[in-house]
């Protein structure tokens, strides 16, 4: 009969066989997870700030419809409904942290609409996603989107001569389509694509080593991506013209 310390001992060894076989069966060591702040940057892009004349534009929920080709073997699947957006990634390739966000249509019509107010225009947000022309209620335009693309990556590099060495690589596009209601034909449409990489490339022709990021977190990186492609919808100069030359006439 064995004594209650025995049994103990048994007990604990047969909990180490069974986290070794758990440890084998997986083949990957436990990876933490970061929840990310998605956000546009106001005013950081400059240039095209009150060059459109004062239209109503209503700003549709911007759908999630990503590719992630190129973005690795990274697990792709959303986390208790957020979506997934990036990983840290440790000097052996091996990633040691996955990184999320709040669902982000909301964050990014927000982004549109901040953009279009910048730009000159008057914009509204709407509560449903698909252009739907009985819905719209006199505005000028009606803006639709779809996310292509919203990646992060944060590597380690080599260390260097103050310790770890960090890059960050943020990868944004998106599809706009803008209607001129009641008209279900796009009046303008395109693809707005930005990377955005922490510390630049080539900074100040330092070293790696040498070169430090501006951003301590990730999705701060992706964010000042995310703002660039949206802002770029109103620097593009066809769409600029076509707005100041559309003439609008009262609805009856």
């Amino acid at each position: 009969m064995r004594t209650p310390a025995a049994q103990r001992v048994v007990v604990a060894v047969a909990m180490l066989f069974t986290m070794a076989g758990c440890a084998t069966t997986t083949g990957e060591p436990m990876v933490s997870t970061s929840v990310q702040t998605l956000e546009y940057y106001p005013y950081q892009v400059k240039g095209y700030q009150g060059s459109y004349p004062t239209r109503t534009v209503l700003v549709l929920l911007s759908e999630d419809d990503r590719d992630f080709t190129g973005t690795g073997t990274t697990d792709h699947a959303p986390l208790d409904g957020r979506p997934a957006i990036g990983a840290t990634i440790g000097q052996d390739g091996q990633i040691i942290q996955r990184l999320y966000a709040d669902p982000f249509g909301a964050t990014i019509q927000k982004a549109i609409a901040g953009a279009a107010q910048e730009a000159g225009m008057i914009a509204q947000a709407a509560d449903y996603a698909n252009y739907t022309p009985s819905k719209v209620r006199g505005e000028d335009y009606v803006i639709a989107s779809q996310i292509k693309r919203c990646w992060v990556n944060k590597r380690r590099g080599p260390d260097g001569r103050y310790g770890p060495v960090w890059s960050t690589a943020a990868d944004f596009a998106i599809t706009v389509i803008v209607f001129k209601p009641p008209f279900s034909i796009p009046f303008w449409q395109g693809t707005l694509q930005s990377t955005y990489n922490d510390p630049p490339v080539g900074s100040f022709g330092l070293g790696p080593e040498d070169e430090a990021g501006i951003y301590d977190e990730p999705g701060e990186v992706l964010s000042v991506a995310m703002t660039r492609a949206v802002a770029g919808i109103f620097e593009r100069n066809e769409f600029r013209t076509l707005v100041m030359q559309d003439q609008i006439r009262p609805r009856q």
